[in-house]
């Protein structure tokens, strides 16, 4: 016997057609139920797709299990390697600008760069450093470095904490180590030192007292990196430009560094660090305020301003020390003003393209005038904001990142923001 029209026998059970008047002719047919799926009759697997999207990088040194699966655009910062470079492993502290290859040097101003764009956004921060602490030890008075440390680090997401010398266990005699055994025991990953005494950041590095990252902010009359490093930022940019310096160094420009050279430690890391890159150094200062053994410096050392001024592509002035003179070094203010100050006429003798410089604080009227100091060549405010961008390389590259980092173009890196 033949099933009735529009029902149908399956395998499993017989689904019988509703009573009804038959269809008219050339009607189409009714719509058969659904298959009941079954072990035996499971549902087709989903179509793969053709082409699979390919895996979002890692944006700026963040690790992958602490990044979002979109990174807000301004929140991070996306790093490409330079392939010329290779896999260049920063070292474990920042103690001496001498320490530093002209690879190593080339890499922090290119991270320093890429940094620098980062404080144009309206959020001005970065997850690269969330959950690492950074403490700022500074045993010497400061304004500029550490303020410029802590920012730093606070953009980078860092948590921080800051140490000074007056009111602390130190005014009742206790120790380098003492305070170093504290730090460690609070879990600090990262120890930015500055000391009067040459050799400190030194001791605390290599002493075993603490396993934390060492980062030198100046020791005495001894070195000061991170001053050198956004000295040579600064110049790049300006005497290079700030894209076409990408991956360049200083090679075949001239720097005239003047004044109270002896304790000077910016004197020391800037010459040691600009030889590195290429520049020609060449001091300028009185006899009394050269310090003994330059010639074993690499530079040159010149007592008279006016014969190096015409061929200086920056001039950096340094700020006279009264507080570690225990010694006249000079007749008068009004003497060494005379003859190693920078006023406007000398600056008309520097060639067009060349800038002041100054690490600060500046003696306005001593060794700069406040015409040459409020001129437009005069760099002394935008190596503060150079400052930050600087440090946050440093930080960055110290706890966070391992290889070099910098966009290869603004275009590409705003196509790759807006993804």
């Amino acid at each position: 016997m033949n099933a009735p029209r529009g029902g149908e026998v399956h395998s499993h059970h017989a689904v019988a057609a509703p009573e009804a008047s038959a269809a008219p002719a050339g009607a189409a047919p009714p719509p058969r139920p659904p298959r009941r799926r079954t072990p035996s009759n499971p549902p087709p697997p989903p179509p793969a797709p053709p082409n699979p999207p390919p895996p979002r990088p890692d944006p700026g040194g963040v690790r992958a299990e602490a990044c979002p699966a979109r990174p807000h655009p301004c929140t991070s910062v996306r790093l490409h390697a330079l392939p010329t470079y290779g896999a260049i492993q920063m070292k474990r502290h920042l103690i001496s600008a001498a320490d530093l290859t002209r690879d190593d040097a080339v890499l922090i101003l290119d991270t320093a760069e890429e940094m620098a764009r980062v404080a144009d956004r309206p959020i001005k921060k970065l997850p690269t450093l969330r959950g690492l602490t950074v403490v700022n030890l500074f045993f010497e008075d400061s304004t500029r470095t550490r303020i410029s440390f802590e920012a730093a680090a606070k953009r980078l997401s860092a948590d921080v904490i800051n140490f000074s010398a007056k009111g602390s266990s130190v005014s009742k005699g206790e120790s380098l180590k003492d305070t170093a055994l504290t730090l460690e025991a609070m879990g600090a990953d990262a120890v930015v030192i500055r000391h009067h005494a040459s050799g400190a950041p030194y001791r605390l590095a290599t002493s075993g007292w603490i396993d934390s990252a060492v980062v030198n902010a100046g020791d005495g009359t001894h070195e000061h990196p991170t001053q050198a490093l956004l000295d040579a930022f600064t110049m790049r940019r300006r005497l290079v430009g700030r894209d076409a310096g990408l991956g360049k160094d200083l090679a075949g420009r001239r720097i005239t560094i003047v004044g109270d050279v002896l304790h000077s430690r910016v004197a020391r890391s800037n010459v040691h660090l600009l030889h590195t890159l290429g520049a020609e150094v060449t001091l300028v200062a009185p006899p009394t305020l050269v310090p003994i053994g330059v010639e074993t410096w690499p530079c040159e050392v010149s007592y008279n301003l006016d014969d190096v001024l015409p061929k200086s592509d920056a001039v950096m002035m340094l700020r006279v020390q009264r507080e570690r003179m225990n010694a006249a070094f000079f007749p008068t203010e009004r003497e060494y003003s005379r003859r190693y100050g920078l006023d406007g006429d000398r600056m008309a003798k520097m060639p067009e393209h060349a800038i002041v410089m100054h690490p600060g604080p500046m003696n306005r009227g001593m060794e700069i005038t406040a015409q040459v100091a409020d001129s437009d060549r005069c760099t002394a405010v935008e190596q503060v904001a150079n400052g930050v961008s600087t440090r946050m390389a440093v930080l960055y590259l110290l706890l966070g990142g391992s290889e070099p980092a910098v966009t290869t173009t603004p275009a590409a890196a705003r196509t790759e923001e807006s993804k």
